[in-house]
């Protein structure tokens, strides 16, 4: 690994630290070199605060040093007026020597306007380092930008013979360790979905305990409106997005947003774009899953399985034919983790 990709994997390091706190701006991560060393470094904390380049610029004690310094940034700095300046204007002013960057930023805003203005300003400027651990840690935002849809993660618990449940009543499959990670994982994504039968089996609160994070916004697709108005999934804990064929209107932190049941998926994927939602949990129940499935509109799944535990009877686990690129063990439960190749 060269220097450059080793600032680049600090980069990457330090932008990781947000995760599940930019939306909807990307995770991005700066680090300031001078002759070697490390004199400044910062990442975007949350939406509305500064780049990642500002807090790695603002770090630096001794500025005089900065023309003589390499600035290096996991994605392309940002050229366009939001709720801050633009970055790469910033780097011009202060004329660093050089900037090397991750990968560029395909959003419409930005998709190489920012490159350009640093090396019309005669400052050099490479990408592509790392470009794909880059695009990677932002696979919500690009899958967002380019597919118009949040980044989709199917995850279920099943016994070792292949249910969801015991005799169609909800069972606790997963240990206490599982569950930590199951709440970090909610900490981390944008959003979090259930259909009628889960949220009225499990009447599930959908919100981050276990673990420090924010509530993901959760997503209810009960097209006859079923669900009661005392359920968890209606509480103030979190914003709600209900997906029904009855209503619309916004009633507190609860949206109802009227589909038609054609298309269904396609019209869901639309609502989800238009609330900036980057990132999703598909949780269930089996039938939910199953849809997705069929349709191959899935990023990655979570599959838990708990080894030694036979329900016997009850609802079955989605069919799904393919191989985990990683296997987590925790005591007898295992977490397979299966990706759709990440191709933009």
């Amino acid at each position: 690994m060269n220097n450059d990709e080793l600032y680049i994997k600090r980069c990457i390091e330090l932008a990781g630290k947000a995760l599940g706190k930019t939306y909807p701006n990307p995770l991005v991560g700066s680090v300031i070199v001078h002759n070697g060393k490390i004199i400044g470094e910062g990442y975007h904390h949350k939406a509305g605060e500064n780049h990642a380049e500002i807090n790695a610029i603002n770090s630096v004690e001794n500025k005089d040093l900065i023309p003589e310094s390499t600035i290096y940034v996991s994605l392309e700095p940002c050229a366009h007026y939001g709720k801050t300046p633009p970055c790469a204007l910033k780097i011009k002013e202060l004329g660093f020597r050089k900037v090397v960057i991750g990968a560029m930023d395909s959003h419409d805003k930005v998709n190489g306007k920012g490159k350009k203005i640093i090396q019309d300003a005669g400052i050099e400027a490479i990408s592509g380092i790392l470009e794909k651990e880059c695009i990677e840690l932002n696979k919500r935002f690009f899958t967002y930008h380019e597919k118009k849809r949040p980044y989709i993660i199917l995850k279920w618990a099943e016994s070792e013979d292949g249910f969801l449940d015991k005799d169609f009543k909800p069972t606790a499959i997963s240990n206490a360790l599982v569950n930590q990670f199951v709440h970090q994982l909610r900490a981390n994504e944008h959003a979090i979905l259930v259909g009628t039968q889960t949220a009225l089996n499990d009447n599930p609160g959908l919100t981050v305990r276990n673990t420090e994070g924010v509530n993901p916004v959760r997503v209810l697709i009960d097209f006859d409106l079923k669900v009661p108005a005392h359920f968890k999934v209606y509480n103030e804990e979190a914003q709600t997005l209900v997906i029904n064929t009855i209503k619309e209107g916004t009633e507190n932190n609860i949206k109802f947003i009227k589909v038609e049941k054609e298309n269904f998926l396609s019209d869901l994927m639309n609502v989800l774009y238009k609330e900036q939602i980057q990132s999703i949990i598909i949780e269930g129940g089996g039938f939910t899953l199953q849809q997705f499935m069929n349709a191959n509109l899935w990023d990655e799944a979570i599959v838990i399985k708990n080894e030694k535990l036979k329900l016997v009877n009850g609802t079955k686990a989605p069919e799904f034919d393919f191989n985990p690129h990683k296997i987590e063990i925790f005591r007898d439960n295992h977490i397979k983790f299966y990706t759709i190749f990440f191709n933009i």
